[in-house]
């Protein structure tokens, strides 16, 4: 099989060791529940029979929410003795009385002289969670995360940095990558620690001058590093001769980690899923199958040796980076016990493995794909489709999918989906435009999915958009115009059309449009949003002086000696120009995507007939998909008669022993319980803003809590800053 490799000779049985690490599940110690990433809880106070009384019993903020409504908090706290662990939107972090909410300390990075620079949005990040580590007699109790590319050891007691670690406090993301690189590096989602090693990935640009994606593991003591995987392999790793390109691990990025870890602590073994290589929608520059993109690693945690590995998609041109942290979980099938570990994909699908070896529980087929392409690319000629379990998601968008809301909007989007003439998955980019559906943003995405470990049924949210994918020329840099609006028109097709689009409006709040953005924001703002980046838009402090004065004068339409002075009054560390063979990478990338488009109707729905997102359960033992049900509504509409939508959604659900299935993750900021056998909708609750995250529940003196981020902040909502508890009065 192509995608399958087994390392010779680096696996150990390890058929006696017990498939689970912790029978109870009670806490919530670790980014999504457990190291196993399973989002499950053996709590069962609160049941089907008393949720309805659920009360909010506290609420925390710290007040620094974006008035512009752009700032985010996807956090998934972790409570470890009593105490609550997590971050604000601009990633101060906090530990809390996991019973009242009252603040116990607070570490803000902005007030670190190391960590400032003067840049006032330097802290509009986002991270997803934090790391928990304590010495082998407990006298030394640490805070892992992340706030852009530095990556901090805290005190967990005092929350102050512990500076006889790394480079006094923190590790610096951009170093030991093998090279040097001027692109974009950051934390955003945690890893995990085993023993003493801790073990990071990173998010990285998607651009060809993307900074490599290699793993790293680190010394939780001192910060000195342990060991580095190449997601990109050097000459004579497994992997390398999957690249045509013989210099490829020189020059090329990505292939990344940005969505978290599982780990098997019994068995020293982590699980690492990875994202695209750099260059996302044409790969004419990387040909080849580009190993160790879009793949599942399984390797050995203490010493970074491959054991082996799965790769889902090949030579990615549609952005199907691998969104969520594995799950691991032990089934019986045939009657035999299997130790599983299981990976959800943006494309709707649930990929089953053995987790000592790698065998797939259900068959995997490599199936045809289509192959006309644009001129230089070379397709991958087949993709592997799991026959079982079911897709979570539907797999076509043909004509009579199209929304029929009315019969106006049903004529206008019907005319907008011809224009698109490619339907089949996996049908490469082109300039005549093809579907991703489900879209980039999944399916599944970031939030993951919940195990019941007793039942063995798996929980993952779905949204069901469909997004346009439509190429178009790059100009290059030999135009007849060397006016700096023309070569600033050059650099924003080079970095920025991707996301605002060739006219640059932008496609919604995610991808805000940036005509006239001179009425909204001072030259002096652009340069700085561009340096150091915002939410989920990249640090661009890649691009030099002269190509970012070109830029401002042409996004503002000023003379380029205005836009000189600005730049010129950066701090001379934001000033970093590319590489020559960076710049080289972007140069050779002559198609480029025209926006990210969700296909949206006059009103802001989406344009393909309901279910827009939907929760759904898994049986991992057969493979079925047992319910699918739809996850929020819009008030409006329903009002008007029309049956429950569901939203798109950004966040994780939680199963509990209770029998209950917590989750928020929609437009219509609410949080909700669900039966966890049927899925009916037991119990639900206004949030002050969109929780875009993963709940987590734990008990405490036999009582149990319910904790959400609302950060919200995306796909047009207002941005929050406050966590919410929940759980039952006396």
């Amino acid at each position: 099989m192509i995608a399958l490799c087994f390392a010779a000779g680096i696996y150990t049985s390890c058929k006696n060791q017990q498939g689970n690490q912790n029978n109870n599940y009670s806490g919530w110690p670790a980014y999504a529940g457990s190291k196993e990433g399973v989002r499950y809880s053996s709590n069962d106070e609160i049941t089907l029979n008393n949720v309805n009384k659920l009360k909010v019993m506290w609420t925390f903020g710290t007040g620094d929410k974006d008035t512009a409504n752009l700032s985010q908090n996807q956090c998934n706290p972790i409570m470890v003795d009593g105490i609550l662990y997590g971050t604000s939107p601009k990633l101060k972090l906090f530990a809390l009385n996991a019973v009242t909410g009252l603040q116990k300390w607070l570490f803000d990075p902005a007030k670190d002289d190391t960590t400032n620079n003067g840049d006032p949005m330097a802290y509009y990040k986002v991270s997803r969670g934090v790391i928990y580590w304590q010495n082998d007699n407990g006298g030394e109790k640490r805070i892992f995360y992340s706030v852009g590319a530095k990556t901090w050891a805290i005190d967990a007691e005092n929350g102050t940095p512990v500076r006889s670690f790394g480079k006094g406090g923190y590790l610096d993301l951009t170093k030991n990558l093998d090279r040097d690189t001027k692109s974009f590096v950051a934390g955003t989602t945690p890893g995990v620690v085993y023993k003493d090693v801790l073990i990071v990935g990173d998010r990285v640009s998607e651009s060809a001058d993307a900074a490599p994606g290699h793993v790293r593991a680190y010394d939780a003591r001192t910060g000195k590093l342990k060991w580095i995987f190449h997601t990109i392999p050097h000459p004579g790793e497994v992997g390398y001769n999957t690249w045509k390109d013989t210099a490829a691990y020189k020059k090329f990025g990505g292939a990344n980690n940005w969505a978290g870890m599982a780990l098997d602590e019994k068995r020293g073994i982590v699980y690492i899923p990875t994202g695209s290589v750099g260059g996302d929608f044409y790969g004419g520059f990387r040909k080849g199958q580009n190993l160790f993109a879009n793949s599942l690693l399984a390797l050995d945690a203490a010493t970074g040796k491959l054991k082996w590995y799965y790769q889902f998609v090949h030579h990615d041109l549609w952005d199907r980076d691998l969104p969520a942290n594995p799950n691991l979980v032990t089934i019986v099938k045939d009657g035999k016990k299997i130790d599983a570990v299981t990976q959800i994909t943006k494309h709707g699908y649930v990929f089953m493995f053995d987790r000592t070896n790698g065998k797939p529980i259900f068959p995997i087929v490599e199936k045809p794909v289509p192959t006309k392409t644009l001129p230089g690319e070379e397709v991958w000629p087949t993709q592997p489709i799991p026959t079982l379990p079911q897709p979570f998601a539907r797999q076509m968008f043909n004509p009579e999918d199209v929304t029929d809301r009315t019969p106006e909007v049903h004529r206008e989007m019907l005319s907008k989906y011809n224009q698109v003439k490619n339907r089949i998955m996996f049908t490469p980019p082109s300039k005549e435009g093809g579907w991703i559906f489900p879209g980039f943003d999944g399916g599944g995405e970031w939030g993951g999915a919940a195990v019941d470990p007793e039942s063995k049924i798996l929980y993952v949210n779905c949204s069901e958009m469909p997004w346009a994918q439509v190429m178009i020329d790059v100009p290059k840099t030999n135009t007849n115009d060397h006016s700096p609006q023309a070569l600033g028109h050059v650099v924003y097709n080079t970095n920025c059309i991707g996301c605002h689009g060739a006219e640059l409006k932008g496609n919604g709040a995610s991808y805000p449009s940036l005509v006239n953005i001179g009425k909204k924001y001072t030259a002096d703002q652009v340069s700085g949003i561009i340096a150091a980046g915002r939410n989920m838009m990249p640090s661009f402090k890649q691009i030099s002086p002269a190509d970012k004065k070109n830029l401002l004068a042409f996004l503002l339409k000023i003379p380029a000696t205005k836009a000189a002075k600005e730049v010129a009054k950066e701090p001379t560390g934001n000033r970093v120009a590319s590489s020559e063979a960076e710049r080289k990478m972007v140069d050779e990338v002559p198609y480029a995507m025209n926006g990210y488009n969700r296909f949206l109707d006059k009103d802001g729905y989406p344009g393909i007939k309901p279910p827009w997102g939907t929760l759904n359960a898994i049986d991992l033992t057969s493979g079925k998909l047992l319910w699918k049900v739809p996850l929020g509504e819009y008030p409006e509409l329903t009002k008007k008669g029309i049956p429950v939508t569901g939203t798109e959604n950004y966040g994780g659900p939680v199963v509990t022993k209770g029998g209950l299935v917590f989750i928020a993750a929609t437009k219509d900021e609410k949080i909700r319980a669900f039966d966890k056998r049927t899925g009916k909708v037991v119990w639900e609750a206004d949030l002050p803003a969109a929780g875009y995250a993963t709940p987590a529940t734990y008990s405490i003196d036999g009582k149990q809590y319910v904790v959400i981020a609302c950060g919200g902040g995306k796909i047009g909502s207002k941005s929050g800053d406050s966590y919410v508890c929940f759980g039952l009065t006396d």
